[in-house]
């Protein structure tokens, strides 16, 4: 099962998912190509809701309000 680099950037990973999904939605898949290119999916997925969760923990910083103090403020999807 390939592992999806440290150092690949978040479009990067959503291109390759998008590589697989495609992939997988062909005729022409082999069983065991196509259970691979799952795996690696999901080990992709996996690794990019983490980048969203850790830039969604970033957003939900300490913003600074109109009168000059700080509040914490909640992403919003």
């Amino acid at each position: 099962l390939p592992s999806a680099p440290r150092c690949v950037t978040f479009e990067q990973t959503l291109d390759r998912l998008h590589a697989i999904l495609a992939d997988l939605e062909g005729d022409e898949l082999e069983l065991d190509r196509a259970l691979v290119l799952f795996e690696e999916g999901v080990e992709r997925l996996r690794a990019a809701n983490g980048e969203l969760a850790r830039a969604e923990a970033r957003v939900q910083q300490l913003v600074e309000e109109a009168g000059g103090g700080l509040a914490l403020a909640a992403f919003e999807r």
